[in-house]
């Protein structure tokens, strides 16, 4: 390989439409000399519609078939502006459509879980398709790889986890021959294979992972998120209106930021390129004239205060019966109980008398979890809050957040706050 290099993510949103798609081949343009991994997401709202296609099929409710022939003419629409009647991309278009309908022809799977990566891994592969098409038309050499030969995770469908050796050995054989040859290679964010080649999902959103995991195998140059906002902000500026935007982050800050919430990059994304020094640019697709967000192993030396929202959070008020201290038992058997029911905790406290837990509001599962636990201790819960987390808080901003919402639980560690408010 003559070069390192690089890999760039391209969100739902920037490959949204025809004119989007056109877009992302103005900014590849620049690139043309690169060696470029370039990692997709489904086309704009397409993950929400597969969604409801495998809703439909497992209710068997008769939509299933309609919703995806909907889905079907929204992609043909979006291919009638970009390539003449007669190019070979219908057919291997219309090729991974029946894919899903091999699924909708059977009986729902007992496994609601590896039914729904059957279907919903879909959106990726038509984007992808298209997307390579597109820039082979354009005078942009490009080379297709299905991300399902190179990542190997295990069964946990819908949020598989990465076999990083096996992932890797598969990256040398399958992908490095292609980056080899030079020029571009598009593949797929979100998806990958079990080892008995089932597909899996790495968890919502997961196309920032998938590149991040591709960067860490080819030992890439740098990596780009490529995104409808400028870089990333000290908070979501649809909601807090003096948030700034960050020129650069150390991987440490992004990490604990993306931890406790902030949604502009994957939980899981900074990890593997901290382990290897890989740089992590965050741009914008709408304005890639600008220079971002640098996230890198560089220390900066001070932050703003930075706030990270949870929202549809539901609080968990946990207490032993007879009236004594909730004990590492008690933890035991509570935990176990989430674990079971895959819920996602997202604030612990304990007072001596009182476990509170702050978790995602997931249908059935907060009741499910208080029927599991009631033998021993009570749960009281309340719904419709947020759990706001603030790094690098100042006593100003505190005292802000605290007169403008009503706090239900607070918890200080240092200069890093948590605050379990209701909705404003």
């Amino acid at each position: 390989m003559n070069q390192r290099s690089k890999v760039f993510k391209f969100g739902g949103a920037s490959v949204k439409d025809a004119e989007a798609i056109r877009n992302v081949a103005d900014i590849l343009q620049k690139y043309r000399q690169e060696t470029l991994m370039i990692v997709v997401s489904a086309m704009g709202k397409t993950t929400n519609a597969l969604e409801k296609i495998v809703e439909a099929h497992a209710h068997q409710d008769g939509k299933a078939l309609e919703l995806l022939e909907e889905l079907k003419l929204q992609h043909y629409r979006i291919m009638a502006e970009l390539f003449e009647p007669d190019d070979e991309v219908y057919a291997l278009v219309n090729d991974t459509f029946v894919e899903i309908e091999w699924v909708l022809d059977d009986e729902p799977h007992d496994n609601y879980d590896y039914m729904y990566d059957q279907i919903v891994s879909v959106g990726e592969l038509l984007s992808t398709k298209i997307l390579c098409a597109y820039l082979n038309n354009v005078a942009l050499p490009s080379q297709w790889l299905d991300a399902r030969d190179v990542v190997q995770t295990n069964e946990l469908y819908r949020e598989a986890w990465v076999q990083w050796q096996e992932t890797e050995e598969r990256f040398l054989k399958n992908a490095q021959p292609l980056l080899d040859k030079g020029g571009f290679v598009v593949t797929q964010g979100f998806i990958g294979a079990t080892q008995e080649n089932f597909t899996t999902t790495l968890g919502r959103d997961g196309s920032d992972y998938s590149a991040a995991i591709f960067s860490f195998c080819a030992n890439a140059e740098s990596m780009t998120i490529w995104k409808d906002a400028q870089g990333v902000f000290s908070a979501d500026p649809r909601f807090f209106a003096e948030a700034k935007m960050l020129s650069e982050m150390s991987y440490d800050e992004a990490i604990a930021m993306t931890y406790y919430g902030a949604k502009i990059i994957h939980l899981k994304t900074v990890g593997p390129l901290k382990r290897k020094h890989i740089p992590l640019h965050v741009r914008s697709f709408l304005e890639p004239e600008t220079g971002g967000t640098l996230i890198s192993e560089n220390e900066v030396d001070a932050y703003p205060p930075l706030l990270a929202v949870e929202v549809n959070q539901a609080l968990l008020k946990i207490t032993n019966k007879d009236f004594s201290f909730v004990t590492e038992q008690h933890f035991s058997e509570i935990f176990a109980a989430i674990s079971d029911l895959r819920m996602q905790v997202t604030f612990i406290q304990n007072t001596p008398l009182t476990l509170y837990l702050c978790v995602f509001n997931q249908g059935e599962k907060v009741a499910q979890l208080a029927g599991r636990i009631q033998e021993t201790l009570g749960t009281e819960a309340v719904t419709g809050l947020e759990l706001i987390n603030v790094r690098h808080a100042t006593p100003e901003l505190l005292g802000q957040l605290r007169s403008t919402r009503k706090v239900l639980v607070e918890q200080t560690n240092g200069a890093t706050a948590h605050l379990v408010v209701e909705m404003s």
